[in-house]
């Protein structure tokens, strides 16, 4: 679903019409991917008192209460509305369970940038140019600990755009809408974020990420 799916879009416009089974498929049909948005993000210190399912079924409860309204407004694609809400809630989330103690703004609780080394683990292994050579792999655990490092170390909306791209799989349409930006600004800021990778590593970043 990170292309352009006919099905999707005759579902969404079923939906606009007011059908309550095209409503409840199109959740259905993005729940994985929603499930995985929430498990790249979510701190497991979180994750230690709510699964990610669990937050998923918060996140489609709260769609289908608002799904009239955003088919009045369509302010986004469907996908990245979603996951506006998931990211909402995340926030929140983590706002009870980690910033209790202090004030804290949406704007300050560090999800943007923040990776757990589950999905820091995950981000590198994808960007590891692929390899069967013997030689290769046993160098495998050294870059990943070398590229875990300099991931820690890029600015915040190249951490961003690595992990819509490699680990939630958005489009660039999707990245688009989500950012407000235009679908050629997400593809110079992808493009940026990989060469400072490069920049640190060499070539060892998969070829194909471009």
């Amino acid at each position: 679903m990170t292309r352009r799916d006919p099905d999707i879009d005759a579902l969404i416009e079923r939906a606009a019409q007011g059908d309550a089974l095209a409503r409840q498929e199109l959740l259905v049909r993005h729940r994985p991917r929603l499930k995985q948005m929430i498990a790249v993000h979510l701190d497991r210190r979180v994750a230690a008192r709510l699964d990610a399912s669990d937050v998923v079924q918060e996140v489609l409860a709260e769609a289908i209460q608002k799904m009239a309204e955003f088919f009045r407004e369509r302010p986004l694609p469907f996908y990245p509305w979603l996951r506006q809400l998931a990211w909402h809630r995340l926030v929140k989330l983590h706002r009870r369970h980690i910033h209790a103690q202090r004030r804290s703004t949406t704007r300050e609780i560090p999800l943007k940038g923040m990776l757990t080394d589950e999905s820091s683990n995950a981000l590198a292994e994808r960007l590891l140019a692929k390899s069967g050579s013997a030689s290769k792999r046993l160098v495998q655990a050294e870059m990943r600990a070398r590229l875990r490092s300099a991931l820690a170390l890029l600015p915040q909306s190249d951490r961003e755009i690595l992990v819509m791209r490699w680990l939630e799989h958005l489009s660039t349409r999707e990245m688009a809408a989500v950012l407000g930006i235009s679908d050629g600004a997400v593809k110079v800021r992808h493009l940026r974020a990989l060469r400072r990778l490069r920049s640190r590593l060499g070539n060892d970043i998969c070829e194909d990420a471009t």
